[in-house]
C-alpha cells in the first residue's frame, strides 16, 4: 500500500486550473458582451448579406475569445507571486505571537 502524501497547508488550484478558469470566465463575460455589442450593432446598421444569426455569431465569438485570452493570460501573470509576497502572506496569517509588556520608556530623573 502506497504511503498518504504529506500536505504541508491546504493545496490551491495549480496554474494551468487558474488559466483554464480565468479564460472560461473571460469568454462568458466576452460573449455577453459581444450579444449586445451586436445586437445594437445590427440594429444601427443591419446584418449585411450574412444575415442577423451569422453576424451576431461573428461578433459574440470574436469579442469571446479575445476577451477570454486576455483574462486567461492575466490570471497567469496575477497567480505568478514573489517569494517576497508568499512569505508576507504567510507571516499574516499565522497566530500572533503574545509578547510579555516591556516597561515604558522614562527618562532618567537628575
Amino acid at each position: 500500500m502506497p504511503p498518504v502524501p504529506q500536505h504541508r497547508g491546504p493545496q490551491g488550484p495549480s496554474v494551468a486550473d487558474k488559466l483554464k478558469m480565468g479564460a472560461l470566465m473571460g469568454g462568458t463575460v466576452g460573449v455577453i458582451i459581444g450579444f449586445i455589442y451586436g445586437t445594437v450593432s445590427i440594429f444601427r446598421y443591419g446584418a449585411g448579406t450574412h444575415g442577423i444569426m451569422r453576424t451576431l455569431g461573428q461578433y459574440m465569438a470574436a469579442s469571446g475569445a479575445t476577451f477570454g485570452f486576455f483574462m486567461g493570460i492575466g490570471s497567469v501573470i496575477r497567480t505568478d507571486a514573489s517569494p517576497i509576497a508568499a512569505e508576507a502572506f504567510a507571516r499574516a496569517q499565522r497566530r500572533p505571537l503574545i509578547m510579555a509588556a516591556q516597561q515604558a520608556y522614562r527618562p532618567r530623573q537628575r
